[in-house]
């Protein structure tokens, strides 16, 4: 599957009042200007439009609408966001005019086709302001846009040619460590047997992992990878947890479709596994770091980190 990551350097023109985790509301806002830009005919519903098959906000938020490269049938309940947003990494609440802040968008598959939307909507959204309403919303531009570290975009001018990167699950068939570490590094939401988790024994994350990897790739890469899922799992179930400092830690979010405030959590933390064959895991896990994890990752959720003895 190809990505890419985006980097929206931007600067605040006045005062803003955000919360501490800003993935909910920079996709919240982020939602609304790319609808205001791509919606020509102003429609409520989207799945009624005669220009659904070819609109921008169509395909990065409406997952549960059949598009035509869907046409095959997929597996997946719904195909999953093709994006993931990397909030800020910091607490700041209040910003004053001139305080700079940055966000990461990863773009999977071919969602950086519609990267022009993308921008003219970052731009909207920076016009209308980004936070709180009660207080006052705070408006920013655009410095400069990255991609994958290389500008692409600054001084109103976009460049659009620039080759995307391939992922892929990498080998580590010669990794001989017996431990490995993953940390949650923005909270992680996972279920199993429909029940959301409060601890992570390995082979639920592995369960995760290998939902995030197939369904990706089925819809967005070059197919479902062909993989021994049964064995798989059945190895991640010998797999020991040593320790682990997680926290279950609740963000509060305000829904305009509910029109009322949610709250998700996740776990926030360190565990460290002990076990044989960790190179299998170690690919797959790897791949979501840069995918994300679990529920929410269209958020900022999941974000994972591995690592191992010899990462110290």
């Amino acid at each position: 599957m190809q990505v890419a990551t985006y980097t929206f350097q931007c600067r605040f023109v006045t005062q803003a009042f955000l919360p501490e985790f800003k993935g909910s509301t920079i996709r919240g806002a982020f939602g609304h200007a790319l609808k205001r830009i791509s919606c020509a005919l102003r429609r409520q519903d989207c799945g009624s439009c005669l220009l659904f098959e070819t609109c921008a906000y169509a395909f990065l938020f409406e997952v549960k609408k059949a598009l035509p490269f869907e046409a095959k049938r997929l597996r997946v309940a719904q195909r999953p966001h093709p994006y993931v947003i990397v909030p800020p990494n910091e607490n700041q609440r209040v910003y004053s005019p001139g305080d700079t802040f940055s966000f990461d968008l990863i773009l999977f598959g071919h969602a950086s086709n519609y990267l022009p939307h993308i921008v003219y909507a970052v731009k909207d959204m920076g016009q209308n302001g980004l936070g709180s309403k009660i207080k006052s919303k705070g408006s920013f531009e655009i410095e400069n846009v990255l991609q994958d570290g290389a500008p692409v975009y600054s001084d109103n001018k976009l460049k659009t040619d620039r080759p995307l990167r391939d992922l892929a699950l990498e080998p580590f068939s010669d990794f001989r460590e017996d431990a490995l570490t993953l940390t949650c590094l923005t909270p992680l939401r996972l279920k199993f047997t429909n029940a959301l988790q409060d601890s992570l024994p390995f082979h639920i994350v592995i369960r995760a992992a290998l939902r995030r990897l197939s369904s990706l790739e089925e819809v967005y890469g070059d197919g479902e990878p062909d993989l021994d899922y049964k064995g798989i799992i059945a190895r991640a179930k010998e797999i020991e947890s040593l320790t682990s400092d997680c926290k279950w830690v609740e963000i509060a979010r305000y829904s305009n479709r509910q029109k009322s405030s949610m709250f998700f959590g996740g776990l926030l933390g360190q565990n460290m596994y002990k076990g044989k064959g960790l190179g299998e895991f170690l690919s797959i896990l790897k791949y979501c770091e840069t995918t994300h994890l679990g529920k929410q990752t269209s958020f900022g959720l999941g974000k994972i980190l591995v690592g191992t003895m010899s990462d110290a």
